[in-house]
């Protein structure tokens, strides 16, 4: 049986957790990442969610995805989504860490093309949320809502969530753009 969707508290380790795991993950396979990243609720100081630890590692090509698995099984991740439907996200793996600041940490590892849609959707998101505490805090409790609705559907969950992500990936891209007319017309007045 699957496991239920827990949300909680923000947990003030999540940071440290993550540079912990990054600096295992890059001994691994560093020479394969092109750029590495803390995604997620769990990169969003002060927002609850679950308490995955959330790792985007960008490669050049599928075949540096590729040449990473067997790497990574041997730091203990074991594939959980193997080749999604995205063509730029190649992977998500999985791992279950015990360590001396918390009994049990899950990391998740994303896998995906460097620079991709893929790769910008996901910063654009946890940027837009890290600076906007109102659309931080309407994402904590529809996930709280949705972690009663859906139980242990975590498909059902994660489709659930789809549209309020991909309404702060507008607003965020909007918002860039805003920004990027603006730069223009204050270069072209001066």
């Amino acid at each position: 049986m699957a496991r239920p969707v827990i949300i909680v508290e923000y947990d003030s380790r999540w940071p440290i957790l993550y540079e912990e795991e990054k600096r295992r993950v890059l001994e691994a396979i560093g020479h394969k990442v092109v750029a590495i990243e803390h995604i997620g609720t769990t990169a969003v100081p002060s927002l609850g969610g679950k308490p995955i630890i959330d790792i985007m590692a960008g490669v050049s090509e599928f075949t540096d995805a590729e040449e990473c698995i067997p790497l990574l099984q041997d730091i203990d991740y074991k594939e959980l989504t193997p080749q999604p439907e995205e063509p730029d996200w190649y992977y998500c793996l999985s791992k279950v860490h015990e360590s001396e600041t918390a009994k049990l940490e899950n990391y998740h590892l994303h896998l995906v093309k460097f620079k991709s849609g893929h790769w910008e959707k996901h910063l654009l998101f946890r940027d837009f949320i890290r600076t906007h505490s109102e659309a931080a805090q309407q994402y904590y409790e529809l996930k709280k809502k949705l972690a009663i609705k859906y139980g242990s559907n975590r498909v059902g969950y994660t489709d659930a969530k789809t549209s309020f992500i991909e309404s702060i990936i507008t607003q965020a891209r909007q918002r860039m753009a805003q920004s990027s007319t603006k730069t223009q017309k204050l270069e072209s007045d001066s």
